[in-house]
């Protein structure tokens, strides 16, 4: 039992050490979230030329939105007149960063990695997009495909923003990318106990075999910004180049299976095609300037290596971050276990509710997507989202043809009425 307890001890050495930043990136992530409103999106992103491309990288860079979430938030900037290239711009920026990913980069990889993050997924964003409107020009975009409601925006005091950013950062955030981080954690154990010493040097000096073979896999699976890090950390105290680990940091939360279908359906293979090509393309072409340009102490890991074989480090202010991110992170799963029961209580009160099956919903912000478009709808009064199950609860008497369009207009399958 040697090797679990050695795997143990790294995991709680990532922990402990990412613990205070991430609260600090939740709780950075969740005033974003409440205090800037998203309608300031919608306005930028739907002017002509570059000006929208740049303002999409430039809104996505800070948002903390992961791989899936970002998919129906794109989707619906598309809708309202946002360009291809500003949806595509978009879809690369948000996910690659966010300010708790930030955060937590800089507690594991330092600041030069911390800030090259933002820098390359400005520049990765802003290529895409560009090539994209290049390439699309005479393609427009479908506006306003549902129509919106003429209910005002209900208006909140600082005291329900500020209630609101804590519930997003530290419940809603932690019962998206909880499992994520986990998962992550777990992975970069396994990596450090079974994944030989110097392993890429198997390789030999062929960088971009190395970088070929991580987008390989990095590519096709799901992993969020904060996810990612613990994992490239651990490839590269077995050797792997920080420009290999940048691809991987860049390309693994910037695409997946689910995100890359989407693509393909709502904006077309043509732009599915130029997102995926000048995504592979910047994050490769970054990674080799980092490994033949930049000064390879800057992104230097031994630090973490001697921490982790001399399981030193645990300070008491560190300890206790970790444990209130575990107390948050139970909290959260315990929460999201009892909704599904409310919430099926909730609407089977009321005669007047109908249920739609929708299929691609993964995270708060896609229920939070989907309630905002189908509210939208004329015909309709209330709508409650079971994200276990997949199923919207509407009140009203919106047709299914009215909430198939919206639904599939965000990007999520439509499986019909229930």
């Amino acid at each position: 039992m040697q090797f679990i307890r050695e795997i143990a001890i790294v995991i709680f050495s990532i922990f402990n050490t990412m613990s205070p930043y991430l609260l600090l990136g939740f709780l950075f992530a969740g005033i974003l979230h409440a205090f800037v409103p998203q309608r300031l999106f919608s306005k930028y992103l739907s002017q002509s030329g570059w000006t929208s491309v740049f303002y999409a990288t430039l809104f996505g860079i800070p948002l903390p939105l992961c791989s899936c979430g970002v998919i129906p938030t794109a989707m619906a900037l598309y809708k309202e007149g946002a360009s291809k290239g500003a949806t595509v711009a978009f879809l690369i920026a948000t996910p690659q960063t966010g300010v708790d990913s930030i955060i937590a980069t800089y507690s594991l990889m330092g600041f030069p990695f911390a800030l090259i993050r933002p820098v390359v997924a400005l520049c990765t964003a802003l290529f895409a997009g560009i090539t994209t409107n290049v390439f699309t020009l005479n393609e427009k975009s479908p506006v306003s495909l549902t129509q919106t409601s003429s209910q005002p925006t209900e208006k909140l005091s600082f005291a329900q923003q500020l209630k609101s950013a804590f519930h997003y950062g530290y419940v809603e955030m932690m019962e998206d990318i909880g499992k994520m981080l986990l998962f992550g954690l777990l992975l970069a154990g396994l990596i450090t106990y079974f994944v030989p010493d110097n392993f890429f040097m198997l390789f030999g000096n062929n960088t971009i075999l190395t970088m070929l073979l991580v987008l390989l896999v990095a590519v096709p699976m799901y992993v969020c910004a904060t996810g990612s890090i613990p994992i490239a950390i651990a490839l590269m105290m077995k050797g792997m180049s920080p420009g290999t680990a940048l691809v991987l940091l860049m390309a693994g939360p910037a695409a997946n299976i689910a995100s890359m279908l989407v693509i393909g359906k709502v904006l077309g293979k043509k732009t599915f095609t130029l997102y995926l090509t000048t995504l592979i393309i910047g994050a490769m072409g970054c990674g080799l300037i980092i490994d033949n340009f930049l000064p390879p102490g800057w992104f230097d890991v031994s630090h973490f290596v001697t921490a982790v074989h001399h399981h030193g480090g645990f300070h008491y202010f560190k300890m206790i971050c970790s444990l209130i991110l575990v107390a948050l992170f139970i909290n959260a799963m315990w929460l999201k276990k009892n909704k599904k029961k409310e919430k099926i209580m909730e609407n089977t009160k009321d005669n007047d509710v109908i249920s739609f099956k929708i299929s691609g919903m993964r995270c708060n912000h896609c229920k939070s997507t989907v309630i905002n478009a189908i509210s939208k709808l004329p015909s309709v009064k209330e709508v409650t989202v079971n994200l276990s199950d997949g199923i919207a609860h509407v009140k009203g008497t919106p047709t299914s043809e009215e909430v198939q369009k919206t639904v599939e207009a965000l990007g999520f399958e439509f499986k019909g009425r229930i």
